[in-house]
């Protein structure tokens, strides 16, 4: 069996790749631009672009099972290719913003739902993997901790779950290697309910130092977050921490209550990463 990771590229899609790898399973790593990858010895890369169709047959070829990034465009051809092929098993990594109210016109969760529905209609079985917060987003804060300055927030008290990318990659390699999670959709979190400024009080406790909370308005927070994303996607993201302010996101499975093992933490995600927050 040889499986196809897609995104190889991304924290996920490599930790994938790498403990297919250590476990003895042939991998095909792919990535839109495959020269950039950087695998272990012995693994297959391949060019596959997920909105670029002639790129599919070649990636899918002897393939049996496939972790997908979700990308809508280009992906009913991809069902109709991978089941060409002889695709007996695909596992989405798709997001928990899915289950959410107006999913179907929310500028992230769509992206994902649409992908979900292409792959619902497939001729081979499918594992939805729904993560929420990861806590690699807290990399977004780097910036300012690095320089001294106060972490600006229009909901600091917006408590999320953050899972660590690294129990997404062991679920993601249980779903790939047997058939325990096949036709499920799993919403994953971490192990633990924090809020904002809960995260930060983590980060300045591995780093010794105080890590100051400075609230500001929804206007000032889509101002500096529009200044690095599109506006839809920013009032999508304080539409979320609005709500999870007033209901904390609710706790889901963690490869804990899927395979009892236990989950990372936060702060372990913290003290691996305190280098990111160290400044210049």
């Amino acid at each position: 069996m040889t499986v196809l990771v897609t995104g190889a590229r991304g924290r996920i899609g490599r930790a994938v790749v790498d403990r297919l790898h250590a476990a003895g399973t042939a991998v095909r790593a792919a990535s839109a631009r495959p020269a950039e990858l950087a695998v272990p010895a012995g693994v297959d890369t391949v060019e596959l672009a997920l909105n670029r169709p002639e790129t599919f047959a070649a990636a899918l070829a002897g393939i049996r099972r496939v972790f997908l990034y979700p990308e809508p465009a280009g992906i009913h051809d991809l069902v109709e290719a991978a089941g060409s092929a002889g695709v007996e098993h695909v596992v989405l990594l798709s997001s928990a913003s899915v289950l959410a109210p107006g999913a179907d016109t929310d500028p992230l969760a769509s992206h994902s739902l649409r992908v979900e529905r292409a792959l619902a209609d497939a001729p081979f079985t499918v594992t939805l993997l729904r993560p929420d917060a990861f806590a690699g987003n807290a990399l977004g804060w780097a910036h300012p901790i690095g320089r001294r300055q106060p972490v600006r927030l229009a909901h600091p008290d917006a408590a999320l779950a953050p899972i660590h990318p690294d129990d997404i990659a062991d679920i993601a390699v249980r779903a790939l290697a047997g058939d325990d999670l096949a036709g499920r959709a799993i919403t994953l979190t971490g192990p633990q309910s924090l809020t904002f400024r809960e995260q930060l009080a983590v980060l300045s406790d591995v780093l010794g130092r105080d890590v100051p909370v400075e609230e500001i308005t929804r206007a000032e927070a889509e101002r500096e977050m529009g200044r690095y994303m599109p506006a839809p996607v920013v009032g999508s993201l304080l539409d979320l921490w609005a709500a999870a302010t007033v209901t904390p996101v609710a706790l889901a499975d963690t490869t804990e209550t899927l395979f009892g093992t236990p989950a990372r933490t936060f702060a372990r995600w913290a003290r691996e990463n305190a280098a990111a927050f160290a400044g210049h």
